[in-house]
């Protein structure tokens, strides 16, 4: 993160520029660029700094002011649509946001300053006076509510409640997810080649307990199929598949 340089009283190339122009008070939509970068050369030329870094940005700035004083000597440029273009548009456009941006660190700071001038005083009220509830009328509360209306309230709700009822949609069962962790039932396929190496896949998906414990033990299976621990044998349509476990048993 570069560490900000003051010079004397600027931050910076722009910093001179500005102080410059509303010295001479010129319209900074208007500079006198041939003026103020005459002035520009003369502060440079006094400075008494070693950090090249800090030199060289306010190098850059003479050299775009010369830039600018050159082209404001030849013939003006036009832009697709007629107009002439000013060689100054873009430094002035530079100015204007570095001006708003130095008003708006000056806003800061004094809200700042001002912000440490702020105290605060913790509560110091009676505990009596915190836990004090008023007291509450019931008769007021009510007014002329009796039984009969209180009921009729709530038969109005309630039949509410019943016409946000949909008649087709409140007959479907309730659909509730059925978790089934699939690392746990690649090692009970595991744990079960193990045992029986020879088996029929219609043997293993009737020990599942639901839908979705038969469709994870089919993936299952053909995973194993496709990284080669198991081979699958149909010897006819409709016939039973025949699982066979490729590894090889450790004696």
């Amino acid at each position: 993160m570069a560490i900000p340089v003051k010079l004397q009283a600027f931050e910076g190339p722009l910093d001179l520029l500005l102080h410059l122009i509303e010295k001479n008070k010129v319209d900074i939509y208007d500079i006198p660029i041939v003026e103020i970068t005459a002035q520009y050369l003369s502060y440079i030329q006094e400075m008494e700094t070693e950090d090249m870094n800090v030199m060289s940005e306010f190098l850059v700035m003479a050299a775009t002011l010369l830039d600018i004083k050159c082209k404001m000597l030849l013939p003006k440029e036009v832009n697709e649509e007629g107009e002439e273009e000013d060689p100054r548009a873009e430094l002035v456009q530079k100015l204007l946001e570095y001006k708003m941006y130095k008003y708006m660190s000056y806003e800061l700071k004094d809200r700042q300053v001002d912000a440490a001038r702020t105290l605060f005083k913790d509560r110091t009220l009676p505990k009596e006076i915190e836990e004090y509830r008023p007291p509450v009328d019931m008769a007021e509360l009510l007014g002329g509510a009796n039984l009969g209306k209180l009921q009729e309230l709530f038969k109005t709700v309630m039949r509410r409640q019943e016409d946000k009822i949909d008649p087709v949609r409140s007959t479907f069962g309730k659909i509730e997810k059925d978790e089934v962790d699939m690392d746990i039932k690649t090692v009970y396929v595991e744990e079960y080649l193990r045992t029986h190496k020879t088996f029929s896949f219609r043997q293993l998906l009737e020990k599942q307990r639901s839908k979705m414990e038969i469709i994870v033990t089919f993936l299952v299976v053909l995973e194993m199929m496709k990284v080669g621990k198991i081979s699958i044998v149909q010897e006819d349509t409709f016939d039973d598949i025949m699982i066979t476990s490729n590894e090889v048993q450790e004696e």
